[in-house]
Parts: C-alpha cells; structure tokens; sequence
C-alpha cells in the first residue's frame, strides 16, 4: 500500500492549521513530539503531533522571532 504524502499544513481564517487532509492520520499512535501524549495526527513532514501543539508552537517560534527582530537580534 503506497503512503500518500501529507498536504502541506496551511492555515485557515483565525491561524488554525488546515490537516483536513487524511495523509495527517495514522492508525499507529505514538507520542506526540511536543506534549508526549499518544496521538493518531502526523504533522507534514510524518512526525507525530497534535493539532493544537502544533499550532501552540508556531506561535510560540512566531513571538520568539518578533521578539528578535524588535531586539535586533536576527
């Protein structure tokens, strides 16, 4: 059975990711790469992740580098 590659993640309105896509679903848990809770959710490049980790994240790196830049640090 040939895996389909997941869809690249892109966000809808609001900044929530779209994983619409079936390729983001396993039926393999494993934990996810942020909280370690077992999840059924791929992110695009395979890993297991939630869906709301994983936009916590992006947020999170988002903040990190607006903070950088206003610190002109980048």
């Amino acid at each position: 059975m040939k895996r389909r590659r997941p869809a690249a993640a892109r966000s809808l309105p609001g900044g929530c990711l779209d994983w619409r896509d079936s390729a983001h679903w396993s039926s393999r848990e494993q934990p996810c790469r942020y909280c370690g809770s077992d999840t059924h959710l791929r992110d695009p490049k395979r890993k297991p992740a939630h869906k709301a980790c994983a936009e916590q994240a992006i947020a999170q790196q988002s903040a990190d580098m607006a903070d950088a830049y206003r610190k002109d640090t980048l």
